[in-house]
């Protein structure tokens, strides 16, 4: 078969079983196992044992050990009254920047996100607390939940990130390097999207009605007690990576250490929380790691009929640009984004877009973090866009009038990414500091 055939026939599976209803999961593992039966031509006694080796390989690698213990530490934490505290807590000192509370959205998602590693995670604690609060004080209905629909997102990106570990793992990169590499974007991302409320807020001040200044130094105090349990969180995880002392699994592991200790201390932990939120993350993580190792089997398959190569020369015999790649690849993601979710992009793509990544000389620690933009701009993009049904199920909106509200931080994002193209040491600092 031909480079074109080889790809048309893959995707063409690939195709035909997702629109067929099957689970993303099913699709990967029978795409994967059909591919080498009808094009690389293996006998079906064969493929059976590649595709255990393949699982037992992918499915029992220690770093895969940080996701649910970090599951399991966000959904502890979105079942007590630590959520809460960040909003209460934040309230006071963005009481004098044009958008005032607006800007809890942003910050709160910064700060959850440090803990998280989730966008859903992220974006229901904090959409529980802000939503119907800021709704109920007359701020902007619109500009509250495009906010929290863009901020959720930074739960992606923002160590300890989910989505960065199942990249690290499947595109063999230093997860460590990859943690330190979406601090300054995400922060960046941060920063857009306040500046934006605040624009907003100068030119239309009544989208924020007037607040009460905090009256002295007391209530600044008080603001950052309740802050301390998540700051006291985010020092012990982050510490503990980037000072070396240990692995992202073993910071997971003491994360969720430190959080049982904390909400314990605080009166909130109790069997029925560590019940529920063990259930959700089991559930969670289950679906993560079947999508992994599923993926595995498809990517040794592609291996086999050699689909990134004829993907690598049929781009090479485009013979793009840089700026031209990086186009195509994010048209491709920004497809993908209309119809799955970040954790099936990633694993889906990784094994056709890696190697002709790798060849075209592209960074790989900046195409992780570029890859977990273009993930984002899918969470807010219909019909698919996770975090607009969220805020769909949280403000009873309809979902084209939450997707419009998300719409300015699409465009955000987009900006985003353009500047981390232009400027690429803004991913790259960080970790050639701490690591070279």
């Amino acid at each position: 078969m031909t480079h074109i055939e080889i790809t048309l026939t893959v995707f063409g599976l690939l195709l035909l079983s997702l629109g067929g209803g099957l689970w993303i999961m099913s699709s990967l593992l029978l795409v994967g196992l059909v591919s080498q039966v009808i094009i690389a031509g293996f006998p079906l006694a064969k493929i059976g044992s590649i595709a255990a080796t393949v699982v037992a390989r992918n499915g029992m690698g220690w770093e895969l050990s940080a996701i649910p213990l970090f599951i399991w530490m966000g959904e502890l934490l979105i079942q007590t009254r630590l959520s809460r505290m960040i909003f209460e807590g934040l309230s006071p000192f963005v009481s004098w920047i044009p958008g005032r509370l607006l800007h809890t959205s942003v910050l709160g998602s910064t700060l959850f996100a440090a803990v998280s590693g989730s966008s859903a995670a992220t974006t229901t604690t904090v959409g529980r607390i802000t939503v119907n609060e800021l709704i109920g004080r007359g701020y902007d209905r619109s500009l509250t939940m495009g906010s929290l629909a863009g901020a959720g997102t930074l739960g992606l990106m923002i160590p300890p990130s989910i989505i960065l570990i199942i990249y690290g793992v499947m595109a063999e990169v230093s997860i460590i390097r990859l943690f330190a590499a979406g601090i300054i974007p995400g922060l960046l991302m941060a920063l857009l999207y306040s500046s934006y409320i605040a624009a907003r807020a100068m030119m239309n001040p009544a989208v924020a009605p007037q607040e009460e200044a905090p009256r002295g130094a007391g209530e600044y105090l008080s603001a950052l007690v309740k802050l301390l349990p998540i700051i006291v969180l985010m020092a012990v995880i982050l510490g503990a990576i980037y000072s070396g002392l240990a692995t992202p699994s073993e910071a997971a592991a003491i994360g969720l250490a430190a959080t049982v200790v904390i909400t314990g201390i605080m009166g909130q932990l109790s069997f029925k929380v560590l019940y529920v939120s063990l259930q959700n993350a089991v559930r969670m993580s289950a679906m993560i790691i079947s999508l992994i190792v599923c993926a595995a089997v498809l990517a040794s398959a592609m291996s086999y009929v050699r689909l990134p190569q004829s993907i690598a020369e049929i781009i090479s015999a485009l013979d793009p640009t840089s700026l031209q790649l990086i186009l195509l690849l994010a048209c491709f993601y920004i497809f993908l984004g209309l119809f799955l979710d970040g954790t099936s992009i990633t694993v889906m793509s990784l094994p056709i877009t890696m190697p002709v990544v790798l060849a075209s000389g592209i960074d790989p620690i900046w195409f992780g973090i570029f890859l977990v933009v273009m993930i984002e701009l899918g969470q807010i993009t219909p019909p698919v866009g996770f975090n607009l049904y969220l805020l769909q199920s949280l403000t009873g909106a309809p979902l084209s009038r939450v997707a419009i509200a998300a719409f300015p931080f699409f465009v955000l994002l987009c900006v985003g990414v353009a500047i981390l193209y232009v400027f690429p040491a803004l991913v790259t600092w960080l970790p050639n500091l701490l690591y070279d």
